[in-house]
This record gives C-alpha cells, structure tokens and sequence, in this order.
C-alpha cells in the first residue's frame, strides 16, 4: 500500500491560546511518534495546497467564507472570536485553505492512482463547520469539501463519510442530509456537544449516538450492527474519514474509553469495504484528539493500518 501524509506548516502557526486544547502541539506530537515508530520513511509524504475557492464554495456559503477570510487579525493584534471556543489569529485563514486544500488534493491523487489511500494532518479540524458557519473549533468541512469535489468534479456516483470523532459532526451531517450521493456514518458520545439532537436513520445517515463511558466493545458492536450494513448495501465508491481521537480514554475532553486497537479495528473495517467497492480508496482527515500521548499513538495505529504496516 502506498499512503500518503499530508500537512503544511501553515497549519501550525494558526493559534487560538496558549490554554486552547486545539493547539499546533498536536500536529507535533504525531510527527513525533510518526518518527518514534519507525514508519515515516514508508510513508509519502506531500505539502498540502490552498484549496481553491470553487471547492470551498461547493459546501460553504460565501458569507461563512467570508467569517473567516475577512476577519482575520493583523500580526500582533488580539484574535477575532467566531464562538466561545473558536477564534481567528493572523494565520488562520492560510491554514484553513490548507487543511481543506489538503484533502481536495489526497482525494484527486486517491482518485488517479498516484497513492492508495492518504491522512490528512491537518490543522483546524472541520466536522462541525456547518455550510453557513464555522464553530466548535472547525474553519471549513474539510471531508465534506473534500467529499463534494470527489461528486462534482470528479464524478464519483456513491461516496461514504465515516466519523469516529466522540462530538457528533454536526456540520457534515447538514451538508449532505439531503444528499443521496452520499451516506454517513458515524457514532458520538451524547448528550454532548454539539448537543444537536440525534436524527433518525435513513437510508444515508446512520449517526449512532452512545453513553459516556463506551468502550470498545460497545463500539465494535454498533459498527457491526448499524455501519457495515449500511456501507455494503450503498457500495460507496469512495471513502472519507472524519478521523478524531479524543474518544481515547485517555482524552478528559471527551469521556468515552476507546484505546488504539479499537482504532486499528475501526480502519480495517473501513479499509475492507473500501477494498469490495472502492478499489481500495480511502481520505482521512484528522478531526479531535486532544491528549497529545494518546493522540500521536492512536494516529500511528491509524496509519499504520491503512498502510498494512
């Protein structure tokens, strides 16, 4: 398997406090134990682009741009809030092309066959941009961009999002409810932020919502019951991931009790219906993790799977 790291170091240098969790930290700490694993140099590794204003303009209106783009601060001036835990420095705007720029680019290069599958290391996260607004520490739906030029552009038929994040992605969700193109899956912890109420299965959303303290049995036991059919009846010709790791029990943002090799599950379950109806093609995008050892661990595991290393 040839997979492919994307990042740039734009995403680090957007900042919202030296006390906000959704710190440049965590895109240190996976390519540290990226390193300290000893898989780096099986991996590609590409810088990713600005992503082009026609892609973000196929999920995000032009006024939820428009937030970000035009309220971004001057070097040295205080952030400009968007909500009550997402803020704006001079950077943000370039690392937000970035992160979404990087999975419009693993999706044409999946798509072409130049790599099999990628990782996005990306920085803001995106699952909960919704396409009239950015929240919840998210700029742009990176996936859901990602997913969209994957239909439009490049004409896929089926696409599926798979998101393993603890918060519901609210933002996705609403950017392909109407959507046939498109089936979502995902689990979150609830009640819990965004404290959107849970949806109804339908014949493309299966968000299955669970208790604190979940663990990975009870996640495997869902996966099997409620994605994987609904992911082999769709036959998906391509997949996205919304990978966030902060169901980790080691991660106090979330309060689920998931550990890597409920991570390393999760991929091979993905990989194998990528594998039946998608050539093998698979985007990840990082989404949460916020205990920086956990983290960098479960990304390894993450990517250690999707390469079959």
């Amino acid at each position: 398997m040839t997979t492919a790291i994307y990042t740039h170091p734009d995403c680090l240098r957007h900042q919202m406090g030296d006390w906000h969790p959704e710190s440049p930290a965590r895109l240190q700490a996976i390519s540290d134990q990226l390193m300290r694993a000893q898989i780096n140099d099986l991996l590609e590794h590409r810088q990713a682009p600005l992503v082009a204003m026609a892609d973000l303009e196929r999920n995000h209106s032009r006024n939820a741009i428009a937030i970000v783009r035009d309220n971004v601060p001057a070097v040295g001036a205080d952030d400009y809030p968007i909500d009550g835990d997402t803020s704006l420095n001079a950077y943000s705007w370039l690392a937000a092309q970035r992160a979404a720029g990087a999975a419009v680019a693993a999706t044409d290069a999946v798509i072409d066959g130049e790599i099999d599958n990628a990782f996005c290391s990306v920085r803001p996260p995106g699952h909960h941009a919704r396409p009239s607004e950015p929240m919840g520490f998210c700029m742009f739906n990176n996936v859901a961009v990602a997913a969209k030029h994957a239909l439009e552009v490049r004409g896929l038929q089926r696409i599926a999002i798979v998101d393993f994040d603890v918060h519901h992605g609210n933002g996705t969700e609403e950017a392909f409810a109407a959507e046939p193109r498109a089936l979502m899956v995902s689990f979150f912890q609830h009640p819990f932020y965004p404290y959107t109420p849970p949806q109804p299965y339908t014949a493309n959303r299966v968000n299955v919502p669970v208790p604190a303290h979940s663990k990975g049995d009870v996640v495997r036991q869902l996966v099997a019951e409620h994605w994987l059919p609904a992911l082999h009846a769709f036959q998906p010709q391509m997949i996205f991931i919304s990978a966030g790791f902060d169901a980790h029990r080691e991660d106090d943002i979330g309060g689920m009790g998931l550990v890597e090799a409920d991570y390393v599950w999760l991929t091979e379950q993905v990989m194998a219906v990528a594998r039946l109806y998608a050539k093998g093609r698979i985007v990840s995008c990082l989404e949460g993790g916020y205990n920086l050892s956990a983290l960098g661990r479960s990304v390894v595991a993450h990517v250690k799977a999707l390469a079959e290393l």
